[in-house]
């Protein structure tokens, strides 16, 4: 089998007889080798999802001719789907406040290959990183929030997002609340690591939180953000368990090291194309 990345298909339509093999028989045609393919019917929304790869070199076209071909079976079927081509590094755009563990943590797996992506800027509302940010040779901008001008600080956000042409922006810790119309404007390219495992714990101190009601497990969740705070579709969580013993020093200490692994594998997730939103939840073919 050829061996010169991928082009991956996304759908997500709703669910009727014929779907895989129409997808499957144009694929044919064209000599396109499927590597992985994924399915899930969701019988609640009646609606179907798909995750194919194509090997990028068994398939005489590029991926805009694909698009082009492939439009006339989505709109036949009423797909909301999407291509790409793994061979194009997608542009992560991380934002942090004063907490580092997470940004070391993603810098790090930057560093040694297993997170194949470029990253064009780290933005933060303080300026204790910028020596750390630049010794890796990466752009740090500094963003203060001031309450009375939130919608401008955001702004610079946007204006600097746009002009990095980023894919996805993760929120590394960053502990200010986006605008609505941010998040409005970058609906599932918005990714948060909330210090919880939501629904649980919403909002601030989730820790504390926790020890007051005596929890026994402590978690991490990553999702899209949207509007609402801390209510967007997860992407993925993780658990460590606690104990009485333990106080609130312990179970920041726990969380951050969930923080950084669940953080680092739904990002993976997003950049590999594995996550379709459905609704308010997502599907995530892993």
């Amino acid at each position: 089998m050829p061996d010169n990345g991928c082009f991956t298909l996304t759908v997500s339509c709703p669910d009727r007889v014929g779907i895989v093999a129409r997808v499957s028989e144009f694929l044919a045609r064209h000599g396109g080798w499927i590597v992985e393919a994924s399915h899930h019917a969701d019988p609640d929304l009646a609606r179907f999802f798909m995750r194919q790869q194509i090997a990028v070199d068994s398939l005489p076209f590029d991926v805009q001719t694909f698009r082009a071909r492939f439009a006339k079976i989505a709109s036949e079927f009423h797909m909301d789907w999407h291509i790409t081509d793994s061979r194009i590094k997608k542009r992560v755009v991380i934002m942090v406040s004063n907490l580092g563990h997470c940004l070391y943590d993603l810098l790090g797996r930057w560093r040694s290959g297993e997170l194949n992506i470029d990253i064009p800027c780290v933005i933060s509302n303080h300026e204790i990183f910028r020596s750390f940010v630049e010794w890796h040779g990466i752009p740090f901008h500094l963003i203060p929030v001031d309450p009375e001008r939130k919608d401008m600080a955001f702004q610079e956000v946007t204006d600097l997002f746009d002009e990095a042409h980023g894919d996805v922006l993760v929120l590394a810790r960053y502990m200010q609340v986006l605008t609505p119309e941010m998040c409005d404007r970058y609906p599932g390219q918005i990714i948060n690591i909330h210090h919880s495992f939501l629904p649980g714990f919403i909002g601030a101190r989730p820790y504390h939180q926790a020890y007051d009601r005596g929890v026994k497990l402590v978690g991490a969740t990553c999702h899209y953000v949207t509007s609402e705070l801390d209510q967007g579709p997860i992407i993925e969580q993780d658990v460590i368990r606690v104990d009485h013993s333990d106080g609130p020093t312990e179970l920041v200490r726990s969380g951050r090291d969930v923080e950084k692994s669940v953080l680092a594998r739904g990002l993976r997730y997003h950049l590999e194309d594995r996550v379709i939103l459905n609704g308010s939840k997502t599907v995530v073919f892993r």
